[in-house]
């Protein structure tokens, strides 16, 4: 039960690679799920219901993030964390090429 955050979110990051086989869908995947784990611990930090706190806790992680950090350390965290960043970047890229476009 100590992976289960890591498996989830490896299971689902396979998923779009194998099902989409494009980059900018790995990207918007990733991003994806980074906001929802990002939206899920908001919601456990600052909804009063323990149940709701407890599920959330138990099968979710914050964020890809903090996935990075608890099964990391040192140099391979410090890449791998450099490599999340640049794919936020591609994603902001992504984000804003598509704002300028619809803004014509």
């Amino acid at each position: 039960m100590m992976y289960i955050d890591l498996f989830i979110v490896v299971i689902l990051l396979l998923i779009v690679i194998f099902c989409f086989r494009r980059f900018s869908s790995f990207v918007y995947a990733f991003a994806i799920i980074d906001i929802f784990l990002r939206i899920l611990n908001f919601v456990q930090n600052n909804v009063p219901v323990p149940e709701l706190q407890a599920l959330i806790g138990k099968y979710f992680p914050d964020s890809i993030e903090a996935i990075i950090m608890a099964y990391t350390n040192g140099i391979i965290e410090t890449i791998i964390l450099w490599a999340y960043v640049i794919i936020y970047a591609i994603f902001l890229g992504y984000i804003v090429r598509i704002f300028i476009h619809k803004k014509k």
